[in-house]
């Protein structure tokens, strides 16, 4: 890997601190004074109808799931500096970090990748030797194997998340996943588990969550949806657990089979073997879920910016992630021929927005800023995963810290929180939430040829009762006055959070953390109704109190 200091100059907030400073200074200039000859655009009006008398399904908690591959700074300075740092941490795994992580209270983990995990032998990861191997997925650095699964698993019990691991069915083999899989959960008096014990940890551990392999269809070993399906069935069949309390009902480990990588005929015809053979499956091996990656990319390869962009590739860009619903409905469908009673989970254990690296970082390690359009870019997409809850049952932003549409960044001692951690904060009442019918009139926004839906709007009870609101105004210019009547049910008061920022590419730096914040926020309640108007360019989160 690259050195720290070349880390600092790839421009990451703070990278070269003083050139970093004087930057922030400036642009606060800028947006102080466009703030001050900015016109003021009228707010339309739209009217939402909460129906409290028909509830729909359940929000799974497992929606707003993480993903932490051993990819460029993501694991190695971002979670794990090692106990002899002189930056804060318990066991090796940084204070600030988990902290952070904590307020999410993230529900499950996805690791060690990722095509990295299809190149990944869990032995090279445990123990008190371990040897230094190659990463050729991303920028052919060296791994040191000290984050390994000891560690990860002391990440989970830190921040208080559950295991979603993914074993290695393109380099690997059964047997070695299966053993994998005895170390980690058997509580029987094994060489396996002795050997855990020596390693530090004497109980077996949980794992609720099991990936067969990674993108087999492409980084995960370029199989077709045949030869997939065939170590699929290996692969269920001997990798399980033997965790004393994960062996029946709800409780059990479940197995998420790779799913499509996107649209079109290639993509549904995956998602066909797949589930057809699941339908007719035998006894001795079975999936619950089905995995589906999408990242927002406009053209491949990634080269929109990350930041110091315009309204131009702010609308394309949310014109390209609302294509998730279309993507989940279209294979929604599939597994409704062969599934309808829905007992197949659909996971988009892979989803975010992917921009052009950052100029002057590794181009392997997939740096990007993080922008108040991606916190919209967040909220549109766990919009979407609620009103398919049905079928979507789990989901994994890419990624966690430093890579991708990341919750944290760090540089050295240092770390801030992206917009889009804030959006996943704010989003926190959501998780196991009885979703509640919403009817509303979006409206438009439009600029240039690109006319996208200009609010969208979810709604949700949590287990006390409590209605929670969660409101998207994506036109940056105006204002929506939102007019909501409650059926079923009546609010005495509402308040909640709005994040906005002056620019649809405003971001969080070190020297100013806080530029992208949520503000404390109180809707108006006459007559039982609620009205609140949305600034541009904002994500809403309310609680409705009865």
């Amino acid at each position: 890997m690259s050195s720290r200091s070349d880390h600092a100059e790839t421009g990451l907030p703070g990278g070269r601190r003083d050139a970093g400073r004087i930057a922030t200074r400036l642009a606060a200039a800028l947006v102080a004074a466009v703030a001050l000859v900015a016109p003021v655009i009228a707010a339309d009006e739209v009217a939402l109808s909460i129906d409290l008398s028909q509830p729909g399904a359940t929000i799974d908690r497992n929606i707003f799931g993480q993903f932490a591959e051993h990819l460029g700074h993501g694991i190695y300075e971002g979670v794990w500096v090692g106990p002899d740092s002189p930056i804060p941490n318990t066991r090796g795994i940084r204070n600030d970090v988990v902290e952070a992580l904590k307020e999410l209270k993230v529900p499950n983990v996805r690791w060690p990748g990722g095509c990295f995990a299809d190149e990944y032998h869990w032995r090279y990861g445990v123990g008190p030797q371990r040897p230094v191997t190659l990463n050729p997925n991303w920028g052919g650095v060296t791994e040191p194997n000290s984050f390994g699964t000891h560690e990860f698993m002391d990440l989970m019990d830190q921040i208080g998340s559950e295991a979603y691991i993914s074993v290695n069915v393109g380099s690997g083999t059964p047997q070695e996943a299966a053993e994998w899989l005895e170390y980690l959960t058997t509580a029987q008096p094994t060489a396996l588990a002795a050997e855990r014990t020596a390693n530090g940890h004497p109980e077996p551990y949980r794992i609720p969550l099991l990936g067969i392999g990674n993108e087999s269809w492409d980084c995960g070993g370029n199989m077709t949806p045949e030869y997939y399906l065939s170590q699929l069935k290996i692969y269920s069949r001997f990798v399980r657990s033997f965790h004393p309390e994960q062996q029946e009902g709800s409780n059990r480990m479940l197995k998420i089979a790779v799913g499509p990588g996107g649209d079109g005929p290639r993509w549904t015809e995956w998602t066909e073997v797949v589930m057809k053979a699941w339908q007719g499956h035998t006894w001795s091996w079975d999936i619950d879920g089905l995995s589906l990656h999408n990242y927002t990319v406009v053209r491949w390869p990634p080269a929109y910016k990350s930041v110091g962009f315009g309204e131009t590739e702010y609308a394309e860009i949310l014109n390209a992630t609302l294509e998730m619903d279309r993507l989940l409905a279209t294979h929604s469908a599939i597994m409704d021929r062969y599934d309808p009673e829905k007992k197949i989970a659909l996971f988009v254990d892979e989803w975010g927005g992917w921009y052009a690296p950052l100029p002057g970082s590794h181009e392997g390690f997939l740096v990007q800023q993080n922008s108040l359009r991606d916190a919209v870019l967040a909220a549109l997409n766990l919009n979407i995963f609620a009103r398919h809850a049905e079928r979507v049952r789990g989901a994994n932003i890419a990624q966690m810290v430093n890579v991708l549409q990341a919750m944290i960044i760090t540089d050295q001692e240092m770390m801030v929180l992206t917009p889009t951690y804030h959006v996943f904060r704010m989003y926190v009442p959501f998780q196991d939430a009885t979703l509640v019918p919403v009817a509303f009139d979006a409206g438009t926004y439009a600029h240039g040829d690109i006319t996208l839906p200009r609010v969208d709007a979810i709604a949700a009870r949590d287990a006390e009762g409590t209605l929670w609101l969660a409101l998207v105004n994506v036109d940056p210019a105006r204002s929506v006055e939102i007019q909501a009547s409650l059926a079923g049910g009546t609010a005495s008061a509402a308040a909640g959070e709005t994040l906005t920022a002056p620019k649809v590419d405003s971001v969080n730096t070190f020297e100013a953390p806080a530029a992208v914040a949520p503000e404390p926020v109180t809707a108006k309640v006459v007559d039982g109704k609620v009205s609140l108007t949305l600034t541009p360019k904002s994500v809403t989160v309310l609680s409705v109190t009865p």
